[in-house]
């Protein structure tokens, strides 16, 4: 065990610990109130929001995951890149709309905003579903980041003893996101988000100037890895993936409902429209944290005696820590294993708490009891988020970790398919609700049996049109297919509503009140 990194990993947990628990008495509201407890009043400025959704969108599985690739595959991994140019226009064109409907008219999910959209319970409650089931897997993933920081600490992460520190995590996070609900990550995003930067600042100064510089980090790239391959007369070879992946992602990121609920949280439409032209500090922050897994090729992590069982236990997501312990002082590797650790509790959080919002709006009050008071409401999606959480936890210790990455592969694909639903919602009534029902069915049953067609190994299908391979990210596929149905099965509806204006063109008083 690694004493020194050890104890400032867990006084930095501790002190997270004890802001979870005061954060309830932080900007008081009233935590009965679901707005209050799910959406922090809706009161969050600029810098809050800025900590909250940098806490929100880049996770511990980011950390480790993302350098990971870069590690394993080069080049693909820098996708990260591109895909958070791609993310920041998006939401800065949605989001502000989206935010100004539901502060008027209360709106505490996305769901909420469909089903008055549409003025139909039936598609609201298969757009929660969708985002509860796609969260869900997204849970789990961050467990799998703090537990290899656990690990990276010396601990025994395998067999139930091992399952323990894992458990107490998240009961201490099920306690104070029950207690202070977005509050508490709310408070604790700004204490990880300054540990992020810290570990990689530090990173990109400590690691290169041991390792001779970027210039050398660079040419240990295997020259295969360093660049994607171009395409050729038969196909697009990895441009397609690489491209499609980082406007998938985009899409991805921004549908999540864990992102709508700290957008939504935000006191104005400006906050939003001012944290997207102030969050693409974190793409240069996402760009040194992808290098990070080429500077653990230039030194050869794998190939050290001392990491051999925990790349073993972990793969390549060991890539980061080992280079933490590697290169850093016993107190900077424990303040890096902290980031890592609270980047993954403060997500976990906000999923949790959108999942719960969720259910109680949408399944619970639209199913179980249309008759729950405000209260009953708050009560319920705090047991809720409570639940969820043990869910998470009962992913990872039920199943290996392969099942819950082939879950987020799935997840990624199911979320995306709630686009033509509600960003299109927010622009116009273009689609018929029936039609965009069946369309978001045929997307998700798509994406999943092509995900299946390559046996959860990647997310990448390939389509075959006259001797030509067009690989592309599956959901994209599914996408496709999904506003085509949605599309097709609309015209009808489009038909009927160009013969009903049209009648009434006898009449120019009858014309000025349809318009």
């Amino acid at each position: 065990m690694n004493i020194g990194a050890t104890v400032v990993f867990s006084v930095l947990f501790l002190l997270v610990t004890v802001l979870g628990f005061v954060a309830a008495g932080w900007r008081r509201g009233n935590l009965d109130e679901l707005a209050e407890w799910g959406l922090g009043g809706r009161q969050f400025g600029t810098i809050v929001t800025w900590f909250l959704l940098g806490g929100d969108l880049f996770t511990a599985f980011t950390v480790v995951a993302i350098p990971a690739l870069a590690f394993g595959a080069g080049a693909v991994g820098m996708f990260a890149i591109p895909f958070c140019i791609i993310t920041f226009p998006f939401i800065f064109i949605v989001f502000p709309r989206l935010w100004r409907v539901a502060k008027q008219r209360g709106y505490v999910t996305v769901a909420d905003f469909v089903h008055a959209r549409y003025r139909s319970k039936t598609l609201a409650l298969a757009i929660a579903v969708t985002g509860i089931l796609a969260l869900m897997p997204y849970i789990a993933l961050q467990l799998v980041g703090l537990e290899v920081a656990i690990g990276a600490l010396g601990f025994d992460t395998s067999g139930l003893t091992g399952d323990m520190p894992l458990a107490v995590a998240f009961a201490i996070l099920a306690a104070y996101t029950y207690k202070s609900g977005l509050r508490a990550p709310a408070m604790i995003a700004i204490v990880k988000d300054i540990l992020i930067y810290v570990t990689v600042i530090a990173a990109a100064i400590i690691i290169p100037g041991q390792l001779g510089g970027f210039e050398h980090i660079f040419a240990a790239i295997p020259a295969s890895k360093r660049l994607l391959r171009p395409p050729t007369a038969s196909g697009l070879a990895d441009y397609g993936a690489y491209v499609s992946i980082a406007l998938g992602s985009a899409v991805a990121t921004v549908l999540y409902p864990h992102a709508a609920t700290a957008l939504l949280s935000s006191k104005s439409g400006n906050t939003v429209r001012r944290n997207m032209v102030l969050l693409p500090i974190y793409t240069l922050l996402l760009g040194f944290i992808t290098l990070l897994g080429y500077m653990a090729v230039a030194a050869n992590v794998r190939g050290m005696p001392e990491f051999a069982k925990y790349f073993a236990a972990y793969g390549n997501n060991f890539a980061v820590p080992a280079l933490f312990l590697h290169f850093f002082p016993s107190w900077l590797a424990g303040l890096a294993f902290a980031a890592i650790g609270i980047g993954a509790l403060v997500p976990a959080a906000i999923m949790s708490i959108a999942a719960a919002n969720l259910y109680t709006r949408n399944v619970h009050l639209a199913i179980v009891n249309p008759r729950m008071t405000a209260l009953d409401e708050t009560r319920v999606s705090k047991l809720v988020a409570v639940f969820v959480k043990i869910g998470a936890i009962a992913i990872i210790f039920g199943l290996p970790v392969s099942y819950a990455t082939d879950l987020q592969l799935l997840g990624g694909i199911w979320i995306i398919q709630t686009l033509p639903t509600v960003v299109f919602g927010l622009f116009g009534r273009t689609f018929d609700p029936r039609a965009l029902l069946i369309g978001l069915f045929s997307g998700l049953a798509c994406g999943t049996w092509m995900v299946a067609q390559q046996h959860f190994k990647t997310s990448v299908y390939t389509l075959h049109f006259d001797g030509y391979a067009i690989p592309l990210y599956a959901a994209m596929w599914a996408l496709l297919l999904n506003m085509i149905v949605a599309g097709a099965l609309s015209v009808p509806a489009w038909m009927r509503g160009a013969a009903s204006f049209t009648g009434l063109s006898g009449s120019g008083d009858s014309l000025r009140d349809e318009a």
